[in-house]
């Protein structure tokens, strides 16, 4: 996809590691959500948290329902480097589709938002597996980012520190940290 570059500021949705991770520059972020994605553990790790030998899970937004997460405004003058630096760090082996959507900002605003959505048609893509299948890959990933049970428990953690609830996060982080995944009632959206 062209990203095209102007006098606007660029807008960044994370709904995964960009939440507490985003590696660029912002001039602000809010709140956001995305209608017609989910934030899913769907995707197998061949570099970040795994290797094609022993895969780990990473985040996709996959498609179907609402997904709250952070959006980020990216000064103009910074957008072309910011997407670069995002291509280079989400697509090493392209599983990931770069579109611009409508996003819907906490204090009320529309932005559309440059996202990574998973692509169902590459190998990486994982569909939805059985938890003890996901705690699995999660337990045994390791890659060029670190430990994949590190990237689910930050992911939680983030999301629960701004009041957004991820049933599958919490289940996973209880199992891999007793105590940091106590469930709690679900936020609509999350």
């Amino acid at each position: 996809m062209t990203t095209e570059f102007g006098a606007t500021d660029l807008w960044v949705f994370g709904y995964g590691s960009l939440i507490w991770r985003p590696g660029f520059a912002f001039e602000e972020s809010v709140q956001a959500r995305l209608h017609g994605y989910h934030r899913s553990l769907c995707v197998f790790s061949h570099v970040h948290r795994g290797t094609p030998e022993r895969p780990g899970l990473v985040l996709g937004l996959d498609r179907g329902g609402v997904c709250r997460g952070l959006a980020f405004r990216v000064a103009a003058a910074q957008a072309r480097e910011t997407v670069e630096y995002l291509r280079g760090r989400e697509q090493p082996t392209a599983v990931y589709l770069e579109r611009h959507v409508p996003l819907r900002l906490e204090d009320g605003r529309q932005a559309r938002g440059l996202v990574y959505v998973a692509d169902r048609k590459h190998l990486q893509y994982a569909g939805r597996l059985p938890p003890a299948q996901l705690l699995k890959l999660v337990r045994q990933g390791r890659g060029q980012s670190g430990e994949n049970p590190d990237y689910v428990l930050q992911t939680h953690e983030h999301l629960r520190k701004m009041g957004i609830y991820d049933p599958v996060l919490a289940g996973l982080a209880q199992q891999l940290a007793p105590g940091l995944g106590a469930p709690h009632p679900p936020l609509a959206g999350g």
